[in-house]
């Protein structure tokens, strides 16, 4: 009889299991079904590609937006930066219409990274833009340019505050106190329920000042601070009561939940496959950098060429995921030229290219992999993408695809590509096929884009 109680109760626990983490029951405001989560985030796995914008103060030591922790700098110090923030050249609706031309469909803009410095005219801190040589709200037009550009609009905030006087100091706050007596004397004074207070008027401006706000970024829990630090279920609570139809990401400490977080993000990562939870797929964005930098760093060199950019999106889509590709704005406030030279590129390609992309998501697993290939595939339009990452030579062997698809041409011109299903006998070849399989006849000269693109119409 214990033995069967015991059974029971196990069975129980696995049923209640995607309700329970970290202590955190399902709250009673978190009522949204699956259909109803797929339903209100749609546009954003139809949309694949977005831009991320990190820009702030450390824009002007241009040496990494983590230059104040990398170089350990007091807040005495870095002050000369926000003394010296005046992006005079700063034209929003360049950065929007940079975005459209790339084929991006939704930006996220860093309101306020780890720094604390605030982007917009934030009436519970006097460190903002307003208070800097530029001496306006920065945010507010980038908002306006942008959504006149038909791009959804995006907000980063940071959990992590280095200048806020209630964050309590931990091993990764700069300067820190390597003595931990001497950070827990200097906490006496700080106070990180009066830090909650603080993030919650600020989000809540946020999320009233600026119109529909599409996704909300928060940024980020560690060993040392997550879900009780930041209140997040709170915090998580009001962001869902001022904008019900936004997206928040999985940085709360909530992961553990079902009704924590919206969408998964490997950062300066790419997944070897569609994400999982508990064995089942879910919504996933990987963001990444051009270069090691998310803000501006003017001597970073390790920047990604053209081609590998969009064969980072090509690959990200395939696995049924999206790309936030960054852009670190200088001091000025303009984008840089190898920032610019990138985003063209990939625009070009896109402008050609954009139906394989969006709308599309993984392959179904009846469709094999061709060498050196990507497969995306739009299931409203039934239509099938070959991504093909290396030019072969007049022919391309697809293995089992025999009736699976009536047309096939190049994407870039709409040029009709002929096939034939191969039998066995005769010819000068040894190529080993199998029933079923379909032949596609290629020019020898690959097509003058990046990445060429084939489009099947599939039956």
């Amino acid at each position: 009889m214990k033995i069967l109680k015991l059974v029971a109760v196990l069975a129980l626990l696995v049923l209640l299991k995607p309700f329970i983490s970290s202590g955190q029951t399902r709250p009673a405001w978190a009522t949204e079904t699956k259909e109803q989560k797929e339903k209100r985030m749609k546009w954003w796995t139809d949309a694949r590609f977005g831009m991320f914008i990190h820009w702030g103060l450390y824009a002007v030591p241009a040496r990494h937006e983590w230059v104040k922790f990398n170089e350990k700098i007091p807040d005495q110090e870095y002050q000369k930066y926000f003394n010296l923030f005046e992006p005079d050249l700063y034209n929003p609706k360049q950065w929007a219409a940079m975005a459209k031309k790339a084929g991006m469909k939704y930006f996220v803009i860093t309101t306020k990274h780890h720094e604390g410095f605030s982007l917009w005219d934030t009436k519970y801190s006097d460190y903002k833009a307003t208070k800097t040589p530029i001496g306006k709200d920065l945010i507010k037009p980038m908002v306006e340019a942008f959504r006149a550009e038909g791009i959804k609009v995006g907000f980063y905030y940071s959990l992590i505050d280095w200048h806020h006087p209630d964050f309590t100091f931990d091993g990764s706050h700069p300067p820190v106190p390597t003595n931990k007596e001497e950070r827990a004397k200097l906490n006496e004074t700080r106070d990180m329920k009066k830090y909650q207070t603080y993030m919650k008027n600020q989000v809540t401006e946020l999320l009233t000042q600026f119109g529909q706000i599409d996704i909300l970024f928060t940024d980020f829990s560690y060993n040392g601070k997550g879900h009780n630090e930041w209140d997040s279920e709170g915090l998580l609570k009001l962001i869902r009561k001022l904008q019900p139809n936004i997206i928040v990401n999985d940085r709360l400490d909530l992961n553990d939940t079902d009704w924590g977080w919206d969408i998964k993000t490997p950062e300066q990562f790419m997944p070897r496959e569609w994400v999982t939870v508990n064995g089942q797929k879910v919504p996933w964005e990987t963001c990444q950098t051009f270069s090691g930098s998310w803000g501006y760093h003017r001597d970073e060199n390790s920047w990604k060429s053209v081609p590998q950019l969009i064969a980072m999106l090509i690959e990200t889509v395939s696995k049924g995921g999206n790309l936030l590709l960054n852009v670190g704005p200088t001091a000025r406030g303009e984008f840089d030229e190898r920032a610019n030279e990138r985003l063209e590129g990939m625009g070009a390609w896109m402008k050609q290219h954009s139906r394989a992309i969006y709308g599309c998501t993984q392959a179904p697993e009846t469709f094999k992999v061709p060498q050196n290939c990507f497969l995306t595939y739009n299931p409203e339009r039934k239509r099938l993408y070959i991504h093909l990452m290396q030019w072969p030579f007049k022919s391309l062997h697809l293995e089992g695809y025999k009736g699976k698809f009536k047309y096939a041409q190049l994407l870039n011109d709409g040029s009709e590509i002929k096939f034939y299903s191969p039998t066995k006998g005769g010819g000068h070849t040894t190529e080993t096929t199998k029933e079923g399989d379909v032949i596609l006849n290629l020019p020898v000269q690959k097509p003058n884009v990046e990445v060429p693109v084939i489009e099947l119409i599939l039956e």
